[in-house]
């Protein structure tokens, strides 16, 4: 086997372990939440050292860090997946959307919005990025409802409705409090939008 191939083979190993390390935080984050998470626990069950882990992903943070990048990402694509010929519609859509991911994926999704860096440390400004992102999907649909609001309005508008609906979701799946039944979250929702579109002037007054 000459040096080439060696170093291949070392690559190939290095990519498993760094998966696996992944796959078995992303686990726990998901099944236990975030603040059951521990290096110690990940580097044994991934059967390698906790410098291990560290030499992967620079510290602890790179691993959750990873993890809710993944998250996001998931996020985005399947928000991305609305269908987008009536913008009224792909509102309702989005947010029914998002209702399915988080009650699917709750503790990832926490994760994202919970996480803070160690030493106090600046959150990763790509990360950030990715989340407007998700957020600017509302946007296309208000500029089309709104034609005659400026895209500062229509900006403040779109982050204010995502993060309205992601408070009413989030607040309904908490378990400690008194959860809601997935129905009547959604139910909630849907009056929260209407009453906002209407607000707006988007949908007629009934």
């Amino acid at each position: 086997m000459n040096n080439v191939q060696e170093e291949s083979l070392r690559d190939q190993k290095k990519n498993r372990r760094r998966l696996h390390i992944l796959e078995i935080a992303r686990s726990i984050i998901a099944t236990k939440g975030l603040r059951s998470l521990k290096v110690r626990d990940v580097a044994e069950a991934a059967g390698c050292s906790v410098g291990s882990v560290y030499n992967e992903f620079g510290d602890f943070d790179g691993v959750i860090l990873t993890v809710n990048r993944e998250t996001v990402q998931a996020l985005t694509v399947r928000l991305g997946r609305v269908p987008a010929e009536d913008p009224v519609r792909q509102l309702y859509g989005l947010a029914e959307t998002y209702l399915e991911f988080f009650a699917d994926n709750a503790n990832l999704l926490r994760s994202l919005f919970e996480h803070r860096m160690e030493d106090d440390r600046p959150y990763p400004d790509d990360i950030l990025q990715m989340v407007m992102d998700a957020f600017a999907l509302m946007h296309p649909p208000l500029v089309r409802l709104l034609p005659d609001a400026d895209d500062v309005k229509i900006a403040l508008l779109s982050r204010t409705l995502f993060s309205a609906v992601h408070g009413i979701i989030s607040l309904g799946l908490e378990e400690r409090m008194v959860a809601v039944p997935p129905q009547m979250l959604r139910q909630q929702v849907t009056q929260f939008l209407d009453a906002h579109l209407l607000g707006l002037g988007i949908l007629p007054a009934r």
